[in-house]
């Protein structure tokens, strides 16, 4: 099946057009397209709308390289039956829940009239108030008789679905009135099999605090604002289970059972693994409540590095904590080493980097600024990735490091600074600088710890290991 008439994309963001429209250059990993003059007049304003067997195919390259992304506003609703009004009963709404009715009550009034609910007590300590929660809003409520843990509750649930699409919504969420109507609009394209909103903040009952304001700007469960192709090793790579879309058919069983962290990583995986394609859209929102005290939201970003062992045993290079090629690793290296020689030699790697990108290129007119560009996106990118691990994956290393050797010690306080300023510039959180610094050192420490402590227990240290990897041939 292709992607239907009225179906509309458009370039993204990160897509450089250049030749006057004739080569494309964007996607993860990086892909230079080569349009023909037909294609280029398929294309107007970087907007293409599927009107033809031709155009079809057109789209359908752009979104699977990720240098397009469907309009969803424009997208056409599905077949009757699926998407809007009276068809919202083409998707069942799956809660897991344990324990706080109050929550569960709030999540429940925020789903549209119509749509059935199935919510799973996953064993909550308080079993009645959950069942008159349900009870009230009427909701299917089925009983765990132990606590399994989020992904078992959510299978339960999946395996009474007989909806064509199932919505996973954890309890301590809210919708929107649009976050499914709009989200379901994506189906239109047959290789969809699952999708995600953007996870907002909910504002705090209680007045915010310094967590909370942190979490709304740099939430664990936010992915940003921009739409994405998501699949291992791209910009965005995974989707929170809080809210997700899928098709029934296409997520099978639903989520490995024993996990109980991680296993909504793990289902977009295999999921991109199978051929379907799985879609980021934060043009719609759904909302979280964030944790508010320091040692449980310390606790919950520990536990996220936690998972990061079994992904890496079940995917194994797919979750390395960064990927280098063999010139950005000398780039990286010279830089790190910091000696009289090392401008140069990273100069001396990125120079020859940019000739070899450009001999796989086609002699087009910007062949050699279209070289420039890439191979200064593979430099930004390797550097982003040395800071990453210096302050977040290996930190303990970087610690120990630090207290023998400057040139270490210099490098992690420039990587921890930098990625403080850019994110507190980028987020806009209205934070101070400092508090919301030490807000990402917490959070980056956190993790790493979860990473460590997994890895320790596993006696494995593959969720720590980068990966270097040949590049592939231009496109």
């Amino acid at each position: 099946m292709r992607l239907p008439d009225g179906f509309t994309v458009r370039l993204n963001r990160r897509t450089h057009v250049a030749d006057r429209g004739a080569t494309l250059v964007g996607g993860v990993p990086t892909k230079v397209l080569y349009l023909t003059a037909l294609a280029q007049s398929m294309l107007h304003g970087g907007v293409l709308v599927v009107r033809s067997a031709a155009t079809a195919a057109l789209a359908e390259r752009l979104l699977e390289a990720g240098i397009a992304d469907p309009v969803v506003a424009e997208l056409p609703e599905l077949e009757a039956g699926y998407a809007g009004g009276p068809s919202a009963s083409a998707v069942t709404v799956v809660v897991p829940a344990h324990d706080r009715p109050d929550a569960l009550a709030r999540l429940l009034a925020s789903i549209p009239s119509g749509v059935p609910v199935v919510v799973v007590d996953d064993a909550s300590r308080r079993p009645e108030p959950m069942r008159r929660v349900a009870d009230e809003f009427g909701a299917r409520l089925l009983v765990m008789p132990r606590n399994g843990g989020p992904a078992e509750a959510r299978n339960a649930g999946l395996a009474v679905v007989d909806t064509p699409f199932v919505a996973f919504v954890d309890s301590d969420m809210v919708l929107d009135a649009d976050t499914l109507p709009l989200l379901l609009r994506h189906f239109a394209d047959p290789r969809v099999g699952l999708v995600a909103p953007r996870i907002a903040g909910l504002e705090p009952e209680g007045g915010s605090n310094w967590i909370t304001r942190y979490e709304a700007a740099r939430s664990s469960l936010d992915l940003g604002a921009e739409p994405a192709n998501v699949r291992p090793g791209a910009r965005v790579s995974w989707l929170p289970a809080a809210c997700l879309v899928a098709r029934t058919d296409a997520i099978g069983a639903g989520f490995t059972p024993r996990m109980r962290v991680a296993e909504d990583v793990d289902l977009v995986w295999r999921l991109c693994e199978s051929g379907w394609r799985v879609r980021y859209e934060p043009a719609v929102e759904a909302r979280h409540e964030h944790r508010r005290t320091v040692l449980d939201w310390l606790g919950r970003k520990a536990f996220y590095g936690t998972g990061a062992d079994d992904l890496a045993a079940r995917h194994g290079d797919t979750v390395a904590p960064a990927v280098f090629t063999p010139w950005t690793l000398v780039f990286v290296g010279a830089l790190l080493a910091q000696r009289r020689w090392s401008l140069p030699v990273a100069a001396g790697a990125a120079a020859v980097a940019a000739v070899r990108i450009g001999s796989r290129l086609r002699p087009t007119p910007d062949r050699v600024r279209i070289a420039v560009r890439l191979t200064g996106l593979g430099a930004l990118a390797a550097t982003a990735q040395t800071a990453e691990l210096l302050t977040r994956h290996w930190w303990p290393l970087a610690l120990v490091g630090s207290a023998v050797s400057r040139r270490v010690r210099r490098a992690t306080v420039v990587a921890a600074v930098a990625d403080a300023v850019y994110e507190h510039r980028r987020t806009e959180t209205g934070m101070g600088l400092v508090s919301f610094a030490v807000a990402r050192r917490l959070d980056d420490l956190a993790y790493g710890a979860g990473v460590w402590w997994g890895a320790l227990r596993a006696r494995s240290i593959r969720a720590l290991r980068p990966v270097v990897r040949v590049q592939s041939r231009m496109r």
